[in-house]
């Protein structure tokens, strides 16, 4: 089979992305303004929610919800021990301590039963993880801890859902990412979302400096040569016009995306259940995934290779692959600083060592799919 070279993933843009850049090139107005609030109204309507605000991306979405929620020193949060760093970034932020819950390895998602074992007089808040697109079962986590403020990292998940409700509606704050490892971006960026008015209030001011009234807003009103009242410390979060003319145009598409990420999905699992060493991503009953990436499981009892050897091999016939994410209680800063082991938390220590995400994006082909599944079969 004559070699391919196969990214793990690339962002599928167009003549159309482009030539939505123009009108905000033309008209002048760069910064936030009137395409992202276009972006804002769509991305709402399409996640059945009150309020959407455009920030310059998902980790700083996850600041401003800690905030929002008056997350501060003294206050500890609960965090899936298997995410990105910027999941636990996000409270130290704040002065907060995150508090590590291990993942189910099946899902890759929070364990909801290791919950009640983490919870303490200090515990202000959780932040389920939907991650690779598969919503966590938040409304189970609020079902047994309805106490507790929820902020959802959905940075994969836009466009997911479970039971019919889609993610950023299933907690009290969504945050998402365009970064162009998602179903779609805008080169970097990221998304709030939330159904209280007062929560949507104030974070749209702290994105904003603290402003009390948005740019456009001053600038379209009767004197906008007075500037805006500045009532608490806010932070420049703004998503730009550029990137909101884009993400218009990568929101129309979003469907399309997932429906095609899902049939090639189900075509490798279909494909590669022969292989008894690897575990395929499962989707239960009533979650309709996001497909950010399609994430397997080395079983290395059964395998022929190591994980890292595998990947090594895939590699040097062109293909990408990564691990699904890393285990955040071993990374050096929190392992240090809290004293934390690698065993303390088995599951997403196990995840760290065994997941391999191979590649699954709109720009590949039959040909890609198939190159990718005869290599897998290679490995002996």
């Amino acid at each position: 089979m004559e070699k391919r070279t196969i990214q793990i993933s690339i962002p599928a843009m167009g003549k159309e992305e482009w030539e939505a850049c123009r009108e905000p090139l033309e008209s002048g107005w760069i910064t936030q303004g009137p395409k992202v609030k276009e972006f804002e109204l769509a991305f709402a309507s399409r996640h059945h929610v009150k309020h959407a605000l455009a920030v310059s991306n998902c980790t700083t979405a996850l600041h401003l919800a800690c905030i929002a929620l008056g997350i501060g020193p003294g206050d500890e949060v609960l965090v899936p021990a298997f995410t990105w760093v910027s999941t636990a970034n996000a409270v130290e932020y704040c002065g907060a301590k995150p508090v590590f819950v291990d993942v189910d390895p099946k899902t890759f998602n929070i364990d909801i039963d290791q919950i009640q074992y983490k919870i303490t007089k200090k515990t202000k808040a959780i932040i389920p993880v939907h991650l690779f697109g598969l919503c966590a079962d938040v409304q189970e986590i609020r079902r047994r801890y309805p106490d507790l403020k929820i902020i959802e990292d959905g940075a994969c998940a836009a466009g997911a859902s479970i039971h019919e409700i889609p993610a950023g509606g299933l907690g009290h704050i969504g945050c998402f990412s365009f970064h162009p490892r998602k179903s779609v971006t805008t080169g970097e960026g990221g998304m709030l979302t939330t159904n209280d008015d007062a929560l949507a209030a104030h974070m749209d001011k702290l994105r904003n400096h603290g402003a009390s009234i948005s740019e456009e807003q001053r600038h379209h009103g009767p004197k906008p040569y007075i500037l805006a009242a500045f009532e608490m410390v806010g932070y420049n979060y703004r998503m730009t016009d550029i990137q909101g003319a884009i993400g218009g145009v990568q929101l129309k598409k979003l469907d399309h995306f997932i429906q095609e990420r899902a049939y090639w999905a189900n075509y490798y699992t279909e494909q590669l259940q022969s292989i008894d060493w690897l575990n395929t991503p499962q989707v239960p009953d009533g979650y309709h995934h996001g497909w950010q990436s399609y994430v397997t499981w080395i079983d290395e009892l059964k395998s022929p290779q190591k994980r890292n050897d595998i990947m090594e091999y895939l590699q040097q016939n062109g293909i990408a692959t990564r691990p699904g994410t890393h285990a955040v209680h071993m990374l050096s800063f929190y392992a240090t600083k809290y004293q934390i082991r690698p065993e303390d938390f088995p599951g997403a220590y196990a995840c760290d060592q065994f997941s391999m995400s191979i590649p699954l994006h709109n720009k590949m082909i039959k040909e890609d799919y198939d190159y990718v599944i005869h290599h897998l079969k290679q490995i002996k």
